[in-house]
């Protein structure tokens, strides 16, 4: 911890944010409360659900507050992050990929054996398929389960209690249910045509280990503007994916409890919303969830330029996240380094950006007119400074970052202050992440 304070004691003496020691990053608890508000409401009135990707902050306490404010579970991208969910008991998790380890199949089994959680994986791939069904039969014969009973729309009605009683009853585990991923050429994962995509399907729904739950898809990767032109391939794109759940929405497994169709990063989920919100009635048994993330703490870059919430005018989400270097060097009349670099700070989707300087022994914010970022090193970053500049050695510059997934994952333990808008902010708590 800086400074050598302890979790318990920060959260007893809630020191001044200047009595900290840099460089620091810290997380802003009055911004994070309005972001998570801030999409709950947005969600609300888009009529769509939110399965928000946890791979942003990885910490369990966030992951709870968006729970709590109506999140459907929580997305993950990758085998270890899903096994963390696990651990930390989320109720209902997506992993936004293929599942095709067997280490981390034969955990999934045990959960769905010994669990009543819910988990959704994608495939894009026969082989995808393929790897998941053999190794989960092989899971069920070893363990003495047996095999995964198939319903019937008779007698396992989609997400009934009386078909989830027959199921226990019988012995028989639950199935792994999966989306299949549609994808486009030039874009990330997914089955790159729509005939790929229901062979796909096909193919899981003949697997008795494995339930065919809906479609899923990303758009984020096919554009980065917010211009016509973008917006015009991700609504295209999303059409393609609307279409591909009319052709399998008959042959989605009955013993799911709900179909999902599921697309939307933090880029254009305005536009999922206005395509395929009108898909979602939870009612009926059809859900459609965005996996936006960056939202809880957004930022003073790259998300803040293509946030949906600026390009309509709406009530805006606040970047939470900033970081705090002490300049240690002087060693031109226009130069500064500054005691952080790529080893505390993103650098992935923009350089830092200058807001502000706290004099050395103070506690307030000035405003440091002129001086930008211009390069970072593993542990120093360049300023470029006006020629009268009066920054001077032991002067603390505050830094807006861009892309919250690569700086929570910076460090074990973030820093939570009150609000960094007050004249004197100060620590509250720690945020622990868990990455692999």
């Amino acid at each position: 911890m800086p400074g050598g304070i302890t979790p318990d004691d920060l959260r007893a003496r809630r020191p001044a944010l200047s009595d900290l020691t840099t460089p620091l990053v810290t997380v802003d608890e009055s911004a994070i409360a309005h972001n998570i508000e801030t999409m709950r409401a947005w969600c609300e009135r888009a009529g769509v659900a939110l399965a928000p990707h946890g791979k942003t902050t990885m910490n369990r306490v966030l992951w709870q507050r968006q729970l709590d404010a109506g999140a459907w579970g929580i997305t993950v991208a990758t085998p270890w992050q899903l096994s963390v969910a696990l651990g930390w008991r989320i109720p209902r998790i997506m992993l936004a990929n293929a599942l095709v380890q067997p280490a981390f199949l034969r955990l999934v089994a045990a959960a769905l054996r010994d669990t009543d959680t819910r988990i959704v994986v994608w495939a894009d791939s026969l082989r995808a398929v393929e790897i998941m069904d053999a190794v989960l039969r092989e899971e069920a014969e070893t363990s003495g389960t047996g095999t995964v009973a198939r319903g019937t729309p008779e007698s396992a009605t989609r997400g009934t209690e009386a078909g989830r009683v027959k199921a226990a009853a019988s012995g028989t585990v639950r199935p792994l249910e999966v989306l299949v991923e549609l994808g486009q050429h030039g874009g990330r994962t997914g089955a790159r045509t729509h005939e790929e995509a229901i062979a796909i399907a096909a193919a899981i729904g003949a697997s008795q280990v494995l339930a065919l739950a809906g479609v899923a898809g990303y758009e984020g990767a096919l554009a980065h503007h917010g211009d016509e032109a973008s917006l015009a391939i991700i609504r295209g794109y999303l059409n393609r994916l609307a279409d591909l759940d009319d052709a399998l929405r008959d042959t989605y497994d009955p013993r799911i409890e709900s179909a999902i169709v599921t697309a939307g990063g933090s880029a254009y989920f305005d536009v999922v919303a206005e395509v395929l919100s009108p898909r979602h009635a939870p009612t009926k048994g059809r859900e459609v969830l965005m996996r936006s993330g960056a939202y809880i703490s957004h930022d003073d870059g790259f998300y803040r330029g293509i946030t949906p919430l600026g390009r309509s005018g709406a009530e805006n989400f606040r970047s939470a996240i900033h970081g705090w270097a002490t300049v240690v060097s002087r060693p031109e009349p226009g130069i500064a380094l500054l005691d952080g670099g790529k080893r505390d700070l993103p650098f992935d989707e923009g350089l830092p950006e200058v807001q502000g300087v706290r004099r050395f022994g103070q506690e307030t914010l000035d405003e440091l007119p002129g001086a930008s970022v211009t390069a970072m090193n593993d542990q120093h970053t360049f300023l470029a400074l006006p020629e009268d500049s009066t920054l001077q050695v032991g002067d603390v510059v505050r830094l807006g970052l861009s892309h919250p997934c690569t700086t929570f994952d910076k460090w074990r333990a973030l820093i939570v202050i009150d609000d960094v808008r007050a004249e004197r902010p100060v620590a509250t708590d720690v945020l622990y992440t868990e990455f692999g």
